[in-house]
């Protein structure tokens, strides 16, 4: 077991790492349509407390692109991307700068576990890595993460791509 805690957070820091270093380049992956788009959720999901710029991309990507795909691909990206705060938590080396907050959110997920997930999830909050922190460090199964986290990431993005797509359009009435 040790071993696999060693390895998620070296995978953790890696991830991150290379992430922060190819943020100024997230805008080129565009050009390759929903594939780019969620990999470019994958990578913006999966920095721990380094900020990206994923929202942004993907309501921009709404105008460009049928919101629907967008929402899915970068939805699924942004669940996979998730992993690396639930690795963190399952390898026990997880850094908390707001302990206080990550006791309250572990509060929760003793008690409503999936339900966390699901709602924080589709909530734009920066600390959505917290609870997927607390899910790896309560050793929630990695499937029922990935499940209650795509139920919230899905729909989040598809509400930011339609938003984009829609933005577009309003604006350019608004100037007539």
């Amino acid at each position: 077991m040790t071993l696999a805690r060693i390895g998620a957070l070296a995978f953790v820091i890696i991830i991150t790492l290379l992430i922060y270093a190819l943020r100024d380049r997230a805008e080129e992956l565009k050009a390759y349509g929903y594939t780019g788009i969620f990999v470019i959720s994958v990578l913006s999901s999966a920095t721990i407390v380094l900020p990206a710029p994923g929202l942004t991309i993907v309501f921009a990507a709404g105008s460009t692109f049928w919101p629907v795909g967008v929402g899915l691909a970068a939805g699924l990206g942004a669940t996979i991307g998730e992993l690396s705060g639930y690795l963190a938590g399952f390898s026990g080396q997880a850094v908390i700068e707001d302990q206080k907050m990550y006791d309250r959110l572990e509060g929760w997920m003793k008690r409503y576990g999936p339900l966390v997930i699901a709602g924080l999830g589709f909530l734009p909050l920066p600390f959505f890595d917290l609870a997927g922190i607390a899910a790896g460090a309560l050793r929630m199964p990695v499937y029922q993460f990935l499940l209650w986290c795509a139920v919230g990431k899905i729909p989040k993005m598809m509400l930011v791509a339609y938003a984009g797509a829609y933005s577009i359009d309003w604006f350019a009435g608004f100037i007539k």
